[in-house]
């Protein structure tokens, strides 16, 4: 069986269970079929499945047109035993974005899924039909794969044909992972690109450019657009088509640095002529935007929820956060005492948060965090004021470090085992061991933490480690001698890689560049409970 996931389903979905045969062709809405090639409904910008689980995946698709679409599933590449799917219009509220739930899958499977679209105004005309696979969860102990990063098309640099386009994202595909963990900054709403940017070598940079990119995103077509754009890179459409995606958001889905509530009055957002002088006014458009072009679940009461727990057999559970969406200011952050303008994943989050890491039974609880935890990252840059992580300086526990505190004393008593910390945001990579016998506040059991990005934006860093939770730099590559927004072309492009073996559960993880070369690793034993 199959249903409609959309924010904003189509009010003629139908739904056609695995029961039907071969896929409920006796309801002719498919039938009869004309090849008129040229008026042919198009699939604009490839398929993309996500939020894999044990017997449930998301599939998406958009189209260029108001369109019907067909997703059908099977376990055989050539769909000669079709097991089930939907039918699920494609409409102009919903930027003619089809996404759908297929469930009653079966574990540990390779699955297809095949999306073709049918023309509302000309019923008897198909378009061509395009494939996507991702294998689901095992139900049994075998060994996964999984790669992460994040932060993709930022500070300018944009896709450059002439240089094979985003290639990070064929290396990532050659790994063949069973999911890929998109850590946020999936675009960059806020960074306009030009045609072409010089390069410190002398030779040119040249993007490609839509309409929608010349500039800060603030109208919901222009945040779309910011999607699309990407979404025309022949190694991430590639990519896409055959590892599903787990996606979170950070802050460059809206604008830098964002916080709810924000004014914007920074000399940033002057320099970027916002006609709405707020951020929230962006998060609504930004926030639909996400949920329609990325192929994540959503909660019925909760339609722009983007943290969940996707489990993926009984090795490991990926809690997805949002440190965005519940904040408090982004200001100095030197509270004493836990409160509303120190909330940091907030109250509600943090409390789901320690329930499901409490019932989680699989071995490995892998926390996938926006942003890391020990490294400082400055608010405003211009005024070189306030903080936008969670680290606020060496010392005890201070504003949104007390609910981190919470969080690790709670993981601590609660006899929670092998939780590993993986997060991008800071355009380098690097390994952190957090040690409570280092640190300032030291209720807690050691853990690792791994940062990797960008997949393709500038290169920054490295930020300065604050000693609160005792975090320990075992391996980091960063742009050398303080240089700062290198491009893509120069190699420092990032992203982990993570093996947890089915006999022995343990859990390798090896930071890579974009050539897919191996930087460093380390292999962590499971801790018995």
């Amino acid at each position: 069986m199959s249903r409609i996931v959309s924010p904003h389903p189509s009010r003629r979905s139908l739904l056609v269970g695995a029961a039907a045969g071969a896929f409920g062709f006796g309801t002719g809405l498919f039938r009869p079929s004309v090849s008129r090639a040229a008026d042919r409904p198009l699939l604009t910008h490839g398929v993309q499945s996500g939020d894999v689980s044990l017997d449930t995946a998301v599939a998406w698709a958009r189209a260029d047109r108001p369109s019907r679409a067909k997703i059908e599933w099977s376990t055989t590449e050539s769909f000669k035993d079709v097991r089930g799917g939907v039918y699920v219009d494609a409409l102009p509220e919903s930027d003619h974005v089809a996404k759908v739930l297929l469930d009653g899958l079966p574990a540990g499977q390779d699955i297809f899924y095949r999306v073709q679209l049918q023309d509302l105004t000309a019923p008897t005309i198909l378009g061509e039909a395009k494939v996507g696979r991702f294998r689901t969860a095992p139900a049994d102990r075998r060994s996964v794969s999984f790669c992460w990063s994040g932060d993709t098309v930022g500070q300018g640099w944009g896709i450059d044909e002439a240089r094979g386009g985003m290639t990070i994202y064929a290396a990532i595909a050659e790994n063949r992972p069973d999911f890929f963990i998109h850590s946020g900054d999936n675009i960059y709403a806020d960074g306009p690109i030009s045609s072409e940017v010089a390069l410190p070598d002398g030779s040119v940079w040249r993007n490609t450019v839509t309409p929608e990119v010349a500039k800060s995103a603030e109208t919901l077509a222009e945040f779309r657009g910011r999607y699309k754009y990407n979404l025309t890179d022949r190694n991430l459409l590639a990519m896409n088509a055959a590892v599903p995606i787990l996606a979170q958001w950070d802050d460059h889905e809206v604008t830098n640095n964002w916080w709810p509530g924000e004014p914007l009055s920074r000399a940033e957002h002057l320099r970027k002529a916002y006609t709405d002088r707020n951020a929230l006014a962006l998060q609504v458009r930004a926030a639909r935007a996400f949920h329609e072009y990325v192929p994540m679940r959503f909660e019925p009461s909760e339609p722009d929820r983007v943290y969940r727990k996707v489990s993926y057999g009984p090795l490991v559970d990926v809690f997805m956060l949002d440190m965005r969406s519940y904040r408090g200011p982004n200001g100095e952050n030197r509270q004493t005492a836990y409160g509303p303008d120190a909330a940091f994943l907030g109250p509600v989050q943090l409390a789901w948060l320690k329930r499901e890491l409490l019932s989680s039974k699989a071995t490995w609880k892998v926390i996938a965090a926006d942003m890391p935890i020990g490294l400082i990252v400055v608010y405003d840059t211009d005024r070189k004021f306030g903080s936008e992580a969670v680290a606020q300086g060496d010392g005890p526990p201070l504003g949104r470090e007390l609910e981190i505190a919470n969080l690790l004393r709670f993981i601590k008593s609660a006899g929670i085992r092998n939780t590993v910390w993986l997060t991008a945001d800071v355009h380098y990579t690097a390994a952190h061991f957090y040690d409570p016998n280092r640190a300032q506040f030291q209720d807690f059991d050691p853990f690792w933490e791994f940062v990797s990005g960008p997949l393709h934006a500038g290169t920054f860093g490295p930020n300065a480690l604050d000693n609160t939770f005792g975090p320990q730099l075992k391996f980091i590559k960063a742009p050398p001698d303080g240089q700062s927004n290198l491009s893509p072309a120069a190699g420092y492009q990032f992203f982990g890689h993570v093996v947890i073996d089915g006999q022995t559960e343990q859990m390798t993880v090896t930071l890579k560049d974009a050539s897919d070369a191996a930087l460093w690793s380390v292999t962590l034993n499971p801790a018995s409970a």
